[in-house]
């Protein structure tokens, strides 16, 4: 009886919850529907997020299978984080978002798109059309520059314009940026959740420049890094209350 005890403790203790998610081959996009299984008979399938969830043995391999196609087979004692085993698919799919250079388009879930401030305000974006020749009498009226007063008011609608498409511009950006760095992605990768969640996407929000250069191996560690620093503070915020 106890050697059996011992059998199924050693067999419980040498299972292993193997999760991730699954990209397309663009690497941004996550593919829901993916086949997830286990040489010893354990599966699972991917949901709208890529994501999977598959308890294994150390002696397991580990392959996906989508549009009829199966990948390789993935040794589990090859896979170094068994919380963030992500794979990439020769798979295009097509998701709300659509990456153009160097802003991002997104689609009717949105009231106003990129490609649609650029086609309502094309002029401000750069799309001039030609505007009213002025000519200057000298014979005319005294005083009256016709030229410097157009010169004026074209002035200050150009500083308007600018503003208007600066503003634009920064709202496509920070759309990108909740897209990226959202509650769903940090959770999975870190744990957060409710109020911590919420404190850190405040503190460590990043700017726009990093998010639209840096990879999705870059962008993930980022998050997991700065999830270590931000438990450190909220620790020692809580150490310090208690004293």
């Amino acid at each position: 009886m106890l050697v059996l005890v011992q059998m199924l403790s050693q067999n419980v203790s040498a299972q292993i919850e193997v999760s991730g998610n699954v990209f397309d081959n663009s690497k941004l996009y996550a593919v829901p529907y993916v086949g997830v299984y286990s040489t010893s008979g354990a599966s699972d399938v991917t949901d709208s997020a890529g994501t999977y969830h598959l308890i294994v043995g150390p002696a397991d391999s580990i392959y996906f299978t989508y549009g009829g196609k199966s990948t390789m087979k993935f040794p589990v004692k090859d896979i170094k984080n068994y919380n963030s085993f992500d794979i990439s698919l020769h798979a295009k799919v097509d998701q709300k978002y659509k990456l153009l250079d160097p802003v991002t388009v997104f689609t009717d879930n949105y009231k106003v798109d990129s490609l649609e401030n650029r086609e309502k305000y094309g002029k401000i974006f750069g799309d001039d059309k030609p505007r009213i020749n002025s000519t200057y009498d000298p014979g005319g009226a005294a005083g009256l520059d016709l030229d410097g007063l157009i010169g004026a008011f074209q002035f200050r609608k150009n500083k308007q314009q600018q503003a208007f498409r600066n503003r634009l511009l920064e709202e496509e950006q920070e759309r990108y940026i909740d897209y990226r760095f959202s509650s769903q992605t940090i959770t999975r990768i870190t744990g957060l959740r409710g109020d911590s969640l919420i404190a850190y996407k405040n503190r460590y929000r990043p700017d726009y420049y990093f998010v639209a250069n840096s990879t999705l191996a870059q962008f993930y560690e980022y998050i997991l890094q700065t999830s270590y620093a931000f438990r450190k503070k909220d620790e020692y915020r809580h150490e310090y209350q208690s004293n």
